[in-house]
């Protein structure tokens, strides 16, 4: 392996992590709220099974064999996630 293959690899765990895991808790934030939940505590709740989300994704980014596949979920499913989460709260409002 090149260097910077394990470079981007590195890369692609941490920031598409971090993507994932912001994609996933505004996801359960807004969902929560509509469920009818405090914003603290679903701020609370989603913060913490982010730490778990987040080292999940970290362990699976070097999993497969396909860079392109890690960023295309990580950072794919972070902006996806992160979209519908706006779309939701912005029909509720």
């Amino acid at each position: 392996m090149s260097p910077f293959h394990i470079a981007s690899r590195v890369a692609a765990s941490l920031l598409g992590g971090y993507a994932f895991v912001w994609g996933f808790a505004t996801l359960g934030i807004a969902i929560l709220l509509l469920a009818g939940m405090p914003y603290d505590d679903a701020r609370t709740l989603c913060f913490l099974l982010a730490f778990l989300v987040f080292l999940a994704c970290f362990c699976w980014a070097y999993v497969p064999a396909s860079l392109a596949r890690v960023w295309g979920v990580l950072a794919g499913g972070g902006a996806a996630m992160t979209t519908l989460a706006w779309l939701l709260l912005r029909a509720t409002n």
